[in-house]
């Protein structure tokens, strides 16, 4: 039985390809840089008050005098698939509970809400209103 030797590679490509193996393992922990909880904890401690799940449910619910509600695309409750009002593009579960993925990346938390709180109130949210929108959604279970 003769045994093969695999082709020989350049040194610059076996770097490249170790650089490449190392960067992917990376990404995972780069895309979930916080969790649910811990962003209820940093809008509580923005607010300087625990979040209330019922005062977030009734904001989530409510149009606040404009045309769109949180669950105008979220659903209510927000446990399943929405859409979006205008698109119709798909939306994931926004409850935690329901979708793993919720709330796992610092800069889309940030950036969600300041476009869906421009849209929905045609302002940002506060602390306090991000505080307890986050104590309803994680209040939500299977």
């Amino acid at each position: 039985m003769t045994r093969t030797q695999p082709p020989a590679r350049s040194p610059a490509l076996r770097t490249a390809l170790l650089g490449l193996l190392l960067a992917s393992a990376t990404w995972p922990a780069l895309a979930a840089d916080t969790s649910a909880a811990e962003q209820l904890a940093r809008w509580n401690s923005a607010a300087g008050a625990a979040g209330n799940a019922e005062r977030g449910r009734i904001f989530f619910a409510s149009k606040h005098g404009n045309e769109w509600s949180c669950s105008s695309c979220h659903q209510a409750p927000p446990t399943q698939d929405g859409k979006h009002a205008s698109t119709g593009r798909r939306i994931a579960p926004l409850a935690p509970a329901f979708n793993p993925q919720a709330f796992t990346e610092t800069a889309k938390v940030d950036k969600w809400f300041r476009r869906n709180c421009k849209d929905v109130l045609a302002r940002e949210c506060t602390a306090a209103e991000k505080s307890d929108l986050m104590a309803y959604l994680v209040s939500l279970k299977p």
